[in-house]
């Protein structure tokens, strides 16, 4: 996998007949298939960063990152492939009180440490102050030198590789949207578009400080805007309508989605069209931001709910 390579995404026509009735065109960015684990946004945070760590000289990579996490994969599959060393801090010490029996049960952790990515397991207390100086500094001692990915992976060089989702091609849509995590994927497009266009941002978890969390990497664009309607409750949280919905999606379009942000954010698109939140003849492209590695894990906690659904 060339990181430094300018890699282009299909657009995919969405054909369905809802879409019919006011002459919607629907398209969607497959950034899902840049890497079956480093996938989407995920290849474009780390690009620069990658690049920017090799300048440095340093040979590992720290991040941090929930169980579940698509950014701990997607670190630990892209350092190997980049010949890095990588540590994962993961939120919640129960998880390495047993580790044969945490890669048993969570595939997301077993392919990083699969991958090369070491642990370090700290209370959900401790992960709260996991960027103090204090802590990055044990870190330190413990582990030697490092070059810090934070959390999700979002910060300006992130921003960068997301501004590079776009090209000159996607010029002709009228709005693009996107879902939202940590912001670095939607600033990225916001930097990148062309100016009569707007995005729509969907985010995946509650609470509008995300809206600072965006203008922080944009230059004062106006031409976006974030819709909460769509969270199912907050991060990780689904409904089994949403279960249903994306199993249905992709019987209809063959294009697999997860449940924690393309999900969401499909099933927003869709019902905006059919409340005629897009004005007619509007033409829409949905960036996929990947994350399908995360249904087997997502399966295995339906599993353990005793849930009468399942992603397909």
């Amino acid at each position: 996998m060339d990181f430094n390579s300018q890699i282009q995404s299909k657009n995919q026509p969405i054909v369905l007949p809802e879409l019919k009735a006011n002459n919607y065109q629907l398209f969607i960015k497959r950034e899902d298939e840049i890497h079956p684990l480093v996938s989407g946004n995920k290849f474009r945070k780390l690009k620069y960063n990658l690049k920017a760590a090799k300048q440095n000289k340093n040979k590992t990579l720290l991040t941090f990152g929930g169980a579940f996490s698509n950014h701990i994969l997607a670190t630990a599959v892209a350092g190997k492939l980049q010949n890095f060393k990588t540590i994962g801090v993961i939120r919640g010490d129960e998880l390495g009180q047993d580790l044969s029996k945490t890669l048993a049960t969570n595939s997301t952790l077993r392919a990083a440490y699969e991958h090369g990515m070491k642990f370090e397991f700290i209370s959900r207390e401790k992960y709260r102050d996991k960027m103090s100086s204090d802590f990055l500094k044990k870190l330190e001692l413990k582990y030697g030198d490092f070059y810090t990915l934070p959390e999700g992976g979002t910060n300006a060089l992130a921003v960068k590789g997301c501004e590079e989702i776009l090209t000159s091609d996607d010029n002709e849509f009228d709005y693009i949207c996107s879902c939202v995590g940590t912001g670095g994927t939607i600033a990225g497009i916001i930097n990148s578009i062309d100016t009569p266009q707007k995005v729509i941002g969907f985010p995946a978890l509650k609470g509008d400080f995300l809206i600072k969390e965006i203008q922080q990497y944009c230059r004062g664009q106006k031409n976006w805007q974030l819709v909460f309607d769509y969270h199912f409750g907050g991060y990780g949280k689904y409904s089994d309508e949403l279960i249903y919905f994306i199993n249905r999606f992709k019987e209809d379009t063959t294009i697999p989605l997860d449940p924690i942000y393309t999900g969401k954010m499909m099933f927003g698109v869709l019902d905006m069209i059919k409340k005629n939140s897009f004005p007619k003849g509007s033409k829409i492209l949905i960036i996929h931001s990947g994350g399908i590695q995360g249904i087997e894990g997502f399966n295995h906690r339906l599993k353990r709910k005793n849930s009468d659904v399942k992603i397909l």
